[in-house]
């Protein structure tokens, strides 16, 4: 079977609503999430996607330029801006099955660490919305590969659905760097058969039922679309998108590592020495193609809440779990905390918002996210959540905001980085810098290729970025 569906409904929690806001006055929410997805989207100026349903997105609200997750891989990421917490406070630091602890069998539960915590769909339903999930939102349900089981968080949904295509059945022709590998390693396939074949169009169907369902009551309805995490599978058409004499690569200077400390390309995986230029050009194939199928589905969404003139009373958000990397500093994939790992792409829509086809500057975390979305449908939501609301940059993009952006990382044998972006530089630091820092100047150096971290003109900057990374820390 192409097409297999598992619909949880879950236990309705009792609760006293935290807002004395009527049903009339409530306002949806639409969060969409794609899974490893830097950004190579067309609004914000790859030369190559075709992303038109996330740039027609972006026009109808704010799009953020400087975006960056917690954590650059999938869990870690998730769990910190669907709780609020940094991952030091959550606890989640890896994927289920990556460490052997915790009492859910590999990475710890968040549960474990703060039990009492109200997560971000959680505070929608104590106040009365109907709260749903269709496909990945935690590290649930992964059917590409890695597995279906995985993390979740029963007390924050009442509806769970679990979509599973094609792709799935169709692993023995998919190619991988790794034999028998489809989810962690490079891996790809044109596909046959229509998008409503594919876990992402059957999520996209599903989503759309659900619209259809919630339509008479305030919702929130939290969309994880798998693409384009690996394998990178999608119907042919899409590939044909991008003709390979089109595709470039990034340049990688054979002294690329030189000067920067050898933490920083530690997410390297081994198989990746295997790729040619060739097979360069294929995975940038693939993972494109892969993007525009996923904003394909974004767009069957989107025109299904305008069809039932739902827009004007929905909070749309759309961003990626994490940054990713296609070949930059020879890197590929995530985990890294370069600039192309740590950022994500995030559009804003508010409801009847004035504020539309306009890009902020400032420097935000998807811990904003939490803070935003309850700030911008009335509800008061937790005060010890680490980020704070956008709405004023959602009302004015470029008010003031002195708010750098931190991502952290494990890598190797335990050896974690801290990094700060601000909108200027990013100041890197590797075990507290026993184990190296790394200062990049983004006014000159966009691609991080000059490491200034030792230049005696640049040691103020070092410092205060140093001192201004421990204190928002709080270490």
């Amino acid at each position: 079977m192409y097409r297999k569906i598992t619909l949880t409904l879950l236990a309705t929690i009792f609760f006293i609503p935290m807002t004395s806001l009527n049903a009339a006055e409530k306002k949806n929410v639409l969060f969409i999430i794609s899974d490893d997805l830097n950004n190579s989207l067309g609004c914000y100026g790859h030369p190559l996607a075709k992303t038109p349903n996330l740039d027609a997105l972006a026009k109808r609200g704010v799009k953020f330029d400087r975006a960056y997750c917690q954590f650059p891989l999938c869990s870690p990421s998730r769990t910190s801006f669907l709780t609020g917490r940094r991952p030091d406070i959550n606890g989640v630091k890896t994927n289920p099955g990556q460490a052997n602890v915790g009492k859910f069998g590999g990475s710890p539960h968040f549960r474990e660490t703060i039990p009492n915590t109200v997560t971000m769909p959680e505070l929608f339903k104590k106040n009365g919305y109907s709260v749903a999930r269709v496909g990945k939102l935690y590290h649930y349900n992964v059917p590409n590969g890695i597995g279906t089981s995985g993390l979740d968080d029963p007390q924050s949904w009442e509806k769970v659905v679990n979509p599973k295509g094609r792709d799935k059945d169709d692993e023995p022709q998919i190619f991988t760097l790794t034999k028998g590998q489809f989810g962690g390693t490079l891996s790809w396939l044109a596909a046959e058969g229509k998008d409503e074949e594919q876990t992402d169009g059957i999520g996209a169907t599903e989503s759309i039922k659900l619209l259809n369902q919630m339509k008479e009551k305030p919702f929130f309805l939290a969309v994880g679309l798998y693409r384009p995490h690996t394998p990178y599978v999608a119907p042919k058409k899409y590939f044909e998108l991008y003709p390979l004499d089109k595709i470039t690569l990034p340049v990688v200077d054979a002294n690329h590592k030189k000067g920067v400390p050898a933490a920083a390309f530690l997410s390297f995986k081994k198989e990746e020495e295997q790729l040619t230029d060739g097979l360069r050009k294929k995975a940038t194939q693939a993972y494109l193609a892969s993007i525009s199928f996923m904003d394909a589905q974004v767009g069957r969404i989107i025109n299904e809440l305008d069809r039932l003139k739902l827009a004007d009373d929905t909070l749309i958000v759309f961003t990626s779990d994490h940054g990713y990397h296609m070949g930059e500093h020879g890197l590929w994939q995530k985990r890294s905390i370069f600039e192309e790992s740590a950022r994500v792409p995030l559009i804003m829509v508010a409801p009847k918002s004035k504020t539309t086809n306009v890009s902020s500057p400032r420097t935000v975390e998807m811990l904003d996210i939490y803070p935003t979305v309850a700030d911008l449908c009335g509800l008061k939501y937790p005060d010890y959540l680490d980020g704070k609301s956008l709405k004023p940059l959602l009302e004015d993009p470029k008010a003031q905001w002195n708010r750098p952006a931190i991502t952290q990382t494990i890598l190797g044998k335990n050896i974690n980085g801290y990094t700060i972006r601000n909108e200027r530089y990013r100041y890197t630091e590797w075990n507290k810098g026993k184990d190296g820092v790394q200062l990049y100047d983004h006014d000159a150096d966009p691609k991080e290729l000059k490491n200034l971290a030792n230049d005696p003109a640049h040691q103020g900057t070092v410092s205060e970025l140093s001192k201004l990374m421990s204190q928002r820390l709080g270490k």
